[in-house]
């Protein structure tokens, strides 16, 4: 069977070689003729596809000039039917020799699949009901050298989707949708941001200490400077420092790098969101959350009712709100409130078989059993509240139960969407998280955060009282496009090269 398979892929190939070296032959044939179609600049386009079928009373019997790319071609003798496919969608036209004339209708018939043309003619409805363009004028404005494969889908062609993305948009209205939704998705959030006083703000991509994530970011080196630099793991740090000089409420959308496994939630190169309001909290962070994703939802799927996974997942309903100790009492039954000591917590995980280090404290232990015991299972939009100072390196202690702070983490079908604090604002404090952040690299966590001095000095400026939130962008993405991997939200994914 695979030697069988193996001979149909060869010839396949060989015919795919054929019909490209046809197209070829066919492009130096109008060349020699002058009539080369890549000498022409520029095309008029007065409508598109859409815009035509939304609006036919109005321009019936009226001309327009459309163009798009050639995906289908029906030849019946002296006239023709073709379907071009635009940024909007198909429109089919209706082609005839008596209406472009004898010359024009022989190139038209030659005109390969693919090919880029532009239409002038009238708008009219054919016999069979269709939204139509009847030719009178045909042009071919670009020449495509490569068939278009007539199936790009399925596993076998999942990873050539990818790294061809300009031939999956050609040929799967889902995908463009997918990402012309992402697009849309980007703008509410901006809407919506903007709406409550926040400013838009770009801060540097490259870095001296990357910090504000627990994070192995890449390397980079400047040669005039002559230092090495990182790709900035997070956005947090300088969006704080803006906040410490007097704007309130900030917030950038911009790619971010973290030097780690690709998988179908994770993408080196990827988008977040990060916000920094100033007098606010945590709980502030939460209602804000809500609202956003929310109001996203709606506007841009008309619904708050999100199918996800086999899931409905109801956002137009309040979120869940649950501490870790309580989520975690929840499903396995200990109260990490009552476990006496680190010493205790490990025991504890070495008789419910959870793997951890000799570094860990007890509250890396409470965050190890959260992750192998509750995550899972938190279907609907639940935030996860008051996480341990051990792995809240940024964050201000509750006053209550200092051994805690308030952040939260917003998970959806089993995923962390968004993670906020009550930014810790006391410099002392934050120096002695920083270092012990610093002995963490040193005893081999290289994840762990480097003390940022020109940070700390920011703080002793004094920083109000503040939330932030983070949120990524591409998994939003997926839940509102009800996509299974994230390389299927990002137009470009990160790809190990094909001769590697």
């Amino acid at each position: 069977m695979a030697e069988e398979n193996k001979e149909v892929l060869e010839l396949t190939q060989q015919e795919l070689s054929e019909q490209n070296r046809i197209r070829r032959e066919k492009l130096a044939q109008m060349q020699e003729e002058g009539k080369d179609p890549f000498q022409i600049v520029k095309y008029d386009v007065t409508h598109h596809s859409d815009e035509i079928k939304n609006a036919f009373e109005e321009l019936e019997g009226k001309d327009v000039c459309i163009a798009g790319r050639m995906m289908s071609k029906r030849i019946m003798g002296k006239a023709s039917f073709c379907n071009i496919q635009d940024r909007n969608g198909n429109m089919q036209s209706y082609v005839s020799k008596n209406d472009i004339g004898e010359e024009a209708y022989a190139a038209f018939k030659k005109y390969d699949i693919g090919d880029i043309i532009g239409i002038k003619g009238f708008v009219f409805k054919t016999k069979t009901g269709e939204i139509s363009v009847h030719a009178k004028e045909v042009v071919l404005l670009s020449k495509s050298l490569q068939v278009l494969p007539e199936k790009f889908h399925g596993l076998k062609d999942q990873e050539l989707r990818y790294r061809q993305r300009y031939v999956d948009l050609i040929v799967n209205p889902e995908s463009r949708d997918t990402f012309i939704k992402r697009s849309r998705i980007i703008t509410e959030i901006r809407k919506f941001l903007d709406s409550k006083g926040f400013l838009e703000v770009e801060t540097p991509v490259l870095q001296t200490i990357p910090g504000g994530a627990s994070a192995r970011p890449f390397i980079t080196h400047h040669n005039t400077l002559d230092i090495d630099m990182y790709c900035r793991i997070a956005l947090e740090l300088p969006l704080k420092r803006l906040i410490v000089g007097g704007f309130e409420r900030v917030y950038e959308i911009g790619r971010v790098f973290r030097n780690e496994g690709i998988s179908v939630r994770h993408n080196p190169e990827f988008t977040l969101m990060e916000l920094y309001q100033a007098y606010t909290d945590y709980n502030g962070m939460m209602d804000i959350t809500e609202d956003m994703f929310r109001t996203v939802a709606q506007n841009v799927l008309g619904t708050t009712t999100v199918n996800y996974g086999g899931h409905e997942i109801k956002l137009g309903e309040p979120f869940a709100r649950i501490t870790m100790v309580d989520a975690v009492k929840q499903h396995t039954g200990i109260d990490f409130d009552q476990v006496k000591d680190t010493e205790e917590a490990k025991a504890i995980a070495k008789e419910k078989g959870v793997e951890f280090e000799d570094r860990h404290q007890k509250g890396d232990i409470l965050n190890l059993f959260f992750e192998e015991f509750v995550e899972h299972n938190l279907i609907q939009p639940t935030f996860i509240i008051d996480y341990p100072v051990e792995i809240s390196p940024l964050t201000k202690r509750k006053p209550d139960k200092p051994e805690f702070t308030e952040r939260f983490e917003l998970f959806i079908v089993g995923r962390e969407y968004g993670n906020a604090y009550s930014e810790l604002n006391d410099p002392i404090d934050q120096r002695s998280r920083f270092e012990y952040q610093e002995f963490l690299r040193e005893n081999g966590d290289d994840e762990a955060n480097m003390i940022d001095e020109d940070f700390l000095t920011a703080l002793e400026y004094g920083m109000p009282p503040t939330g932030g939130l983070g949120v990524g962008i591409d998994r939003f993405v997926m839940l509102l496009t009800e996509s299974v991997s994230i390389r299927d939200v990002i137009l470009f994914p990160t790809m190990k090269p094909i001769n590697d």
